[in-house]
């Protein structure tokens, strides 16, 4: 069984077998309304999901407990140990972003349901896809080989999308949970359906709201209009100077010339991708690789000001607006918000500029020379039987800075079953059945290869 060749039909035929229970327990996971956001949803929502995970996770064949964090959420942890051998840690997670409007869904967010080849339900494919294709590949595997020829700990987090920090807490409080030579988090995707993708590049982020305040109240626009200083206008000519006139981000003093090594993006994937409209191309002069995950980027998030809809002829005396800006994962991100503050001040034309610092997370950029990296690369091409490429990610997986401090020796890879066509975070979030079978296989063929690399 250590010759990889020899055991992927059968991890094939095993993994195949087991699509229909995992799509079965994906819909019982989907009908969790795990927001973890009291605001939002019952909190009882959550402990139903947890306990269902760890249900799965010991049907698996992992002991597993469900363990309170100290942001309230509750985490799933089991590790079966086998001294001597590689240790891999599998880390997903069980919560999921709001569905927004319901009537927007063309189906019920809580439903999983089948569609045009796809199912669709929030969380089926962040991060419930991924976390039945991590168990079906754990249970092909001991089912073709009769157990785990390295040592397996699993982490199912709770509150991922909240970026309350509690699994974060509670490794550092309990470093055995996550203790592991191999670390494979399976919380992103491909960057097409069926093209076997590593994220190697998590980018920096930070945010600051910015506030002009110019009188102590609006002043009627006819009878001031003109001298009185708008703060609104004054917010406005600030905003504007973090772009240059082609649309990449300017920040005094901060670099914006970096190159992406990785797989390109080619333009005409982004433009469907992104869903940009007919007539408008992206931002920027450098290739969109470089744009999204070698440079900064710097995005107004949101503007305080009078609605349209609300309307009245006055100079505002305030406005305020959030900026986030997010850069390449070898950039100090402190630095980056540093920059962002002067910047902001120095452009802002007039009024009294008072800048807060509201978000800071540092970025990521995997060790990919490995032989863990090895292994899965070659489980990946067996898998797909497509060459793997590597490619960046805009978004925080904040647990991934974490477990790179508390274990730097350990190699880190993101995976999932992610791609464009998901939706992730948004309405008719869904998921193509076959990535959940093809990463399952190839995290099988990973766990029943990697001793033959190590």
């Amino acid at each position: 069984m250590n010759d990889l060749a020899a055991v992927r039909d059968r991890l094939s035929a095993a993994v195949s077998a087991g699509m229909p229970s995992a799509l079965a327990d994906l819909s019982r996971l989907v009908a969790c309304r795990s927001v973890f956001d009291a605001r939002i949803e019952d909190p009882a929502e959550c402990v139903r999901a947890a306990e269902l995970v760890a249900d799965l996770v010991r049907a698996a064949g992992v002991p597993a407990a469900v363990l309170p964090a100290s942001d309230g959420s509750l985490a799933v942890c089991g590790r079966v140990p086998l001294p001597g051998a590689p240790r891999v840690l599998l880390y997903t997670h069980h919560d999921v972003v709001p569905v927004g409007d319901v009537e927007a869904w063309t189906s019920d967010p809580w439903t999983l349901t089948a569609r045009d080849g796809r199912l669709f339900g929030r969380g089926a494919a962040d991060c419930k896809g991924n976390l039945v294709a991590t168990l079906l590949a754990l249970t092909a595997v001991r089912e073709v080989c009769g157990s785990w020829p390295v040592e397996v700990a699993v982490v199912i987090e709770g509150s991922e999308e909240q970026s309350t920090g509690g699994m974060a807490k509670l490794a550092a409080a309990q470093p055995d949970l996550v203790s592991a030579d191999v670390i494979v988090m399976a919380d992103t995707g491909n960057i097409e359906a069926g093209l076997p993708t590593l994220t190697t590049s998590l980018r920096g982020t930070g945010s600051v709201r910015i506030t002009v305040r110019t009188m102590d109240h609006a002043a009627h626009s006819g009878m001031f209009g003109g001298a009185a200083p708008d703060a609104l206008q004054a917010l406005l000519t600030t905003l504007a100077s973090l772009r240059s006139p082609s649309g990449e981000t300017t920040i005094d003093g901060l670099d914006a010339g970096g190159v992406w090594e990785g797989a390109a993006y080619d333009e005409q994937r982004f433009l469907s991708d992104a869903a940009l409209l007919p007539g408008v191309g992206p931002l920027g002069e450098g290739a969109i690789g470089d744009l999204l995950w070698a440079r900064p980027a710097a995005t107004v998030l949101a503007i305080d000001a009078p609605p349209t809809a609300r309307v009245t002829a006055a100079v505002q005396g305030e406005a305020s607006a959030i900026v986030n800006l997010r850069v390449p994962a070898t950039m100090d991100p402190a630095a980056a918000q540093h920059l962002l503050v002067e910047h902001l001040r120095r452009h802002t034309p007039y009024g009294l500029v008072e800048i807060e610092p509201l978000t800071l997370g540092r970025g990521f950029a995997a060790v990919t020379d490995g032989p863990a990296y090895d292994a899965m690369r070659e489980a990946m091409r067996a898998a797909y039987g497509r060459e793997p490429v590597t490619t960046g990610q805009g978004g925080s997986i904040p647990l991934t800075v974490a477990l790179a401090d508390l274990l730097p020796q350990a190699e880190i890879m993101l995976l999932g079953v992610e791609e464009p066509a998901s939706r992730i975070h948004a309405t008719d979030e869904s998921v193509d059945p076959a990535e959940i079978e093809r990463l399952a296989l190839a995290l099988a063929l990973f766990l029943a290869g990697l001793p033959n690399f190590c």
